[in-house]
C-alpha cells in the first residue's frame, strides 16, 4: 500500500467521513419545551444504514486508491461501489432530514450529517472530474542529499540515482555512464539504435500504467513519490517498470520529474 497515492479528494473525502461519523452521536431533533435526546445510533436504520453507510463508503475509496491495483468486489470496481455509498448516504441524509417529526425540528447530529455527506458524495464523485483534485495530498519526498566522502549510499529497487544530482524533466539529455543506485543491478540496456538510455522517473499525480499489448484495462497505477524505471520509449509514451518487476506502457508522460 502506497498512501502517498492519495489525492487531494481523497483527503476531502477522509475529513468528510470523519465528521460525518462525530455528527452520528449528536441529537437528531428537538422539540420545544421537550428532551429529545435521540442520536443516529438510536435508530439502526439511521445509524448504521446512513451514516456508517457513509463512512465505509469512503472507507472503500481510500482503500482502492493506496492498493497497488485496483480490486473489484462482484465484478465492479472497488472504488465505484465506495461512490455509490457515498451518495446513498447522501440521498437518505436529505430525506431524514426533510421528513422531520411534526412538531420538532432538525437538530446538530441531523443538519451537520447532512453537510458532511453531501460533501463526501461531492468529493468522491467530482475527484475524477477535477484536476485540482487529482494532485497529491502528500507532497512527493525530496532528492536525497550529497553522501559525505565514504559514506556507504542508500540502495534499493526505486533509489533514483547519483547522490545529490538534479531532477530533470522528461526529455533531457541522459547523462552516460550515470548509475541507478548504489548496490542494485544494472538497469537494462538501452534499445536498439542507441539514442535511448534508461532513467528513473516519478510521476506528478496518480496516473495507470497499461498493459504492453494494448489492453485498456491498467495493470497499475503508478503513484506520486514513487520512483520508476523507464526501460524504452514507443512515441510519446514510455515502457516503464515498477518495483515488483511489472512492465507496462505510461501514456500521460507530461510533466514526470527526471531522476
Amino acid at each position: 500500500m502506497n498512501i502517498r497515492s492519495l489525492t487531494r479528494g481523497d483527503g476531502v473525502v477522509i475529513g468528510a467521513a470523519v465528521l460525518l461519523f462525530i455528527a452520528s452521536f449528536l441529537q437528531l431533533y428537538s422539540a420545544s419545551g421537550f428532551n429529545v435526546d435521540i442520536n443516529g445510533w438510536e435508530n439502526l436504520g439511521v445509524g448504521f444504514g446512513t451514516y456508517l453507510g457513509g463512512v465505509i463508503g469512503a472507507a472503500l475509496i481510500v482503500v482502492n486508491r493506496i492498493l497497488p491495483q485496483p480490486r473489484k468486489v462482484a465484478g465492479l470496481d472497488l472504488g465505484t461501489v465506495g461512490v455509490s455509498f457515498t451518495i446513498l448516504a447522501a440521498w437518505s441524509m436529505f430525506w431524514t432530514l426533510v421528513d422531520v417529526p411534526e412538531g420538532g425540528s432538525a437538530a446538530a447530529g441531523l443538519i451537520l450529517g447532512f453537510i458532511a455527506a453531501l460533501v463526501l458524495a461531492a468529493g468522491a464523485v467530482a475527484t475524477p472530474l477535477v484536476p485540482a483534485l487529482q494532485a497529491a495530498l502528500l507532497p512527493a519526498p525530496s532528492p536525497a542529499a550529497p553522501q559525505p566522502y565514504g559514506a556507504q549510499p542508500p540502495g534499493g529497487y526505486g533509489y533514483p540515482g547519483a547522490q545529490g544530482q538534479p531532477q530533470q524533466p522528461y526529455g533531457g539529455q541522459p547523462q552516460a555512464g550515470q548509475p541507478f543506485g548504489g548496490g542494485q543491478p544494472q538497469a537494462p540496456a538501452p534499445t536498439a539504435g542507441g539514442d535511448f538510455s534508461p532513467f528513473w522517473f516519478a510521476v506528478p499525480v496518480p496516473r495507470p500504467l497499461f498493459a504492453e499489448d494494448g489492453s485498456p484495462t491498467p495493470i497499475a497505477e503508478l503513484a506520486p513519490g514513487t520512483w520508476y524505471l523507464a526501460v524504452e520509449q514507443r512515441g510519446a509514451t514510455l515502457v516503464a517498470q515498477t518495483q515488483d518487476g511489472r512492465r507496462g506502457v505510461l501514456q500521460d508522460t507530461s510533466g514526470i520529474q527526471r531522476g
